[in-house]
């Protein structure tokens, strides 16, 4: 832990079951198991005091520590399963750690393994500018590649229905994209949230969702081998957590 008057405990959610490209977390990514990369971002931040990583793999949870992160607890299977919550995971990481070792941090940060392609000093700017807030939450969004308001759902009679509507706008997804609101969608670069959002409103957000843009090029989701060749090509050539 490092020394500093405000906890912020790190929690990165890496479970062992992914059925969509199997042993994701530890797969290379330029040499070391991808969730090496959260990892050691969290690890290198200046604001967070604390780095464990919730997992029910007995590999991810040794690789884990080999890269120095804290593996207090195995995370019950329950909580590990295709349709756990974020949720779920946090509250029993948090719930164990007051539990058994008496540790209630003031804010928990999750690092998602699966977005590799993070800078430090951001990381340490979004947990500066939340705790400067009054926000419950702070989530990390980049520019919506495509417009919502010209996507559309399938009814029940088979004929198609706009998603989304605007007030006063007659039809918008006839209308110029220019002429249509800014949307944003939210990365796994960094969720940042006060621990009474989490314990006493029973949420990972909470109602007061502060936001923190970012590039695109740092919105990146590994989920096929694909994105592993994107992620790698882009942290070869930046200033990106790299080893």
């Amino acid at each position: 832990m490092k020394n500093n008057p405000i906890e912020v405990l790190s929690i990165i959610p890496a479970r062992g079951g992914s059925k969509g490209l199997p042993n994701k977390n530890i797969l290379p990514l330029l040499g070391h198991p991808l969730i090496a990369y959260s990892i050691k971002a969290s690890l290198e931040s200046n604001e967070i005091t604390r780095t464990i990583v919730s997992t029910d793999s007995k590999s991810i949870a040794a690789i884990s520590k080999e890269y120095g992160a804290e593996i207090p607890f195995m995370r019950p299977s329950k909580f590990a399963d295709d349709m756990s919550t974020d949720f779920e995971v946090f509250d029993h990481a948090l719930s164990w750690l007051k539990d058994n070792q008496n540790y209630r941090p003031d804010f928990v940060v999750q690092l998602r393994p699966t977005s590799p392609i993070r800078k430090v000093k951001i990381i340490d700017a979004c947990i500066k500018n939340f705790k400067s807030s009054n926000a419950d939450s702070l989530r990390v969004i980049t520019p919506s590649p495509i417009t919502p308001y010209k996507m559309w759902s399938i009814k029940d009679n088979k004929m198609m229905e706009p998603l989304l509507d605007i007030k006063g706008v007659p039809e918008p997804y006839n209308q110029p994209r220019q002429l249509l609101p800014q949307t944003f969608w939210q990365v796994g670069f960094i969720d940042v949230m006060r621990i009474a959002t989490i314990i006493e409103k029973r949420s990972m957000s909470g109602d007061k969702i502060m936001p923190y843009i970012i590039k695109n090029e740092s919105a990146i989701d590994i989920d096929d081998m694909k994105s592993f060749g994107y992620a790698s090509s882009i942290i070869k050539n930046s200033d990106y957590v790299k080893f």
